[in-house]
């Protein structure tokens, strides 16, 4: 592993910066005999998709095989995501971290679900909610410090979105994932479960499109984070049509969608954290963070809050250093302003990951 050397313009400061790389590591000492990558330029950590799944099967749910959630993987690194908030899959991932090509990994463990309440081959069903603190326990062993829970899902005897689980015994499964150091967070489309998650003291709810002026309030209340999936519920008039079967369901989607922009602003206005997150896997195809980006300027994001929602701010949120003296270089490189728009975003000149330059354009 060569040193390099870099000359750029930061984000999001927009101050010049230099650095070198050596083994690695970026030091703001000048390492001799480093090749130069840039001597211009923009330069940002590495992108962050906050809500990603490497190992779902596209188009059906169940589990990836080797080959192609390495695929999955590659398609987000080549895009400039180097850190993944994967929020739930059903296979095991970790041989990816001994792969130095690939991004890394933030692991969530299976989602935890009751029975026909989630998509078929992806969740531990769980037969009493009773059950629900002990696999909180096993799922936080089991991940890099998140848990995933479904908070909320279609049920076929009312016919609508309804929660999974008792406020109390969220309150006793949350508080066990935080004894076991790990946050939680929940899929949530409707308004029904968001009070119990969140007053019971979940870390972050996905998607969040039946969020109130109440349950917005107690978000910011609790600290609570949210990643709105915003390509994802661009699905949602799709899924209601599918859904012929249970009007009440359906036109309950469609006016989940048709607000959601106001939700999620009135979110980012009441001033609660929002990361981006794609949704990647299953129904969504991998690398698509540009998108998610665009949407949360759609919603009222500035350029440069939407582009740290996937970048320097979520690295942050997550815990992992951006472009600084002793961190890894994972970094991306551009010659245009990538909070300019999705195809300046999309396409980084250079991505540097562990020190390597793993992509040029």
């Amino acid at each position: 592993m060569g040193a390099l050397h870099f000359r750029g313009t930061g984000l999001p400061d927009e101050q010049p910066v230099e650095f070198w790389v050596d083994n690695g590591v970026i030091s703001a000492e000048p390492v001799p005999g480093a090749e130069t990558v840039c001597e211009s330029g923009w330069i940002v950590p590495g992108l962050v998709d906050a809500h990603c799944h490497v190992g779902i099967r596209f188009g059906g749910g169940g589990g990836e095989s080797i080959e192609g959630l390495i695929a999955q993987a590659e398609t987000e690194r080549d895009c400039g995501v180097l850190l993944i908030r994967d929020a739930g899959s059903p296979v095991d991932t970790r041989f990816v971290d001994d792969r130095p090509d690939l991004p890394r990994i933030i692991r969530a463990g299976q989602h935890i679900a009751a029975p026909k309440r989630y998509i078929r081959g992806l969740p531990v069903d769980l037969e009493d909610e009773s059950q629900l603190p002990d696999e909180v326990v096993r799922q936080a062993r089991a991940g890099d410090g998140w848990v995933k829970l479904v908070g909320d899902w279609i049920d076929r005897s009312a016919g609508d979105l309804a929660p999974l689980w008792s406020d109390d015994i969220l309150v006793e499964a949350i508080a066990a994932a935080h004894r076991e150091g790990a946050r939680v967070t929940a899929h949530v489309f409707a308004e029904d479960a968001l009070p119990g998650l969140i007053n019971a003291g979940i870390d972050c709810i996905e998607h969040g499109t039946g969020l109130t002026d109440e349950t917005i309030e107690l978000m910011v209340a609790h600290g609570t984070a949210l990643v709105p999936t915003l390509i994802n519920i661009a699905t949602f008039p799709d899924i209601a049509e599918s859904a012929s079967r249970f009007p009440i369901y359906a036109a309950h989607m469609r006016d989940l969608h048709s607000r959601v922009k106001d939700t999620i602003g009135a979110a980012h206005d009441a001033g609660i954290p929002i990361y981006a997150g794609t949704d990647a896997g299953g129904s969504i195809v991998h690398g698509r963070i540009a998108d998610e980006v665009e949407e949360l300027k759609a919603v009222g994001l500035t350029p440069s809050e939407a582009l740290g929602a996937a970048c320097w701010d979520a690295r942050t949120w997550l815990g992992h250093p951006g472009v600084e003296a002793g961190a890894s270089a994972d970094l991306l490189l551009f010659r245009n302003d990538p909070r300019g728009s999705s195809d300046a975003l999309a396409a980084p000149d250079v991505v540097v990951l562990r020190g390597n330059v793993v992509q040029t354009r």
